[in-house]
């Protein structure tokens, strides 16, 4: 039980995560890949793909006073991501459940990606 605990602690689901977003209360962090961003993203969201992360991840702080949240299209690479950010030390953030693919089926707003 206390593994899935653990696993738990490490996702946030999708109606948590987009309100928590809007409200300011989170670092939301896309890291699908600029052709996925084209078909829209949550507005305010940072754009940080997972094939730059090697090159950028000191753009994801350590240890947020604010939470951090990694969304990717269904969840599958945002939960590898966490994993091997948590090896490295980082705290305090989490993985989105359900991704931008079930973000766009319930029809929620997505913006076009700034330049």
């Amino acid at each position: 039980m206390a593994c899935s605990s653990a696993a738990d602690a490490d996702k946030v689901s999708l109606d948590d995560a987009r309100s928590q977003h809007e409200a300011g209360q989170v670092t939301l962090i896309d890291i699908r890949e600029p052709q996925e961003h084209r078909t829209g993203v949550a507005a305010g969201a940072v754009l940080l793909p997972m094939s730059q992360l090697p090159q950028k991840q000191m753009l994801i702080p350590k240890n947020p006073e604010k939470p951090v949240l990694l969304i990717c299209n269904t969840q599958n690479r945002s939960k590898a991501t966490l994993a091997a950010l948590k090896q490295q030390g980082y705290q305090n953030i989490r993985y989105v459940e359900g991704g931008m693919s079930q973000w766009a089926a319930k029809g929620w707003p997505l913006s076009r990606p700034q330049p």
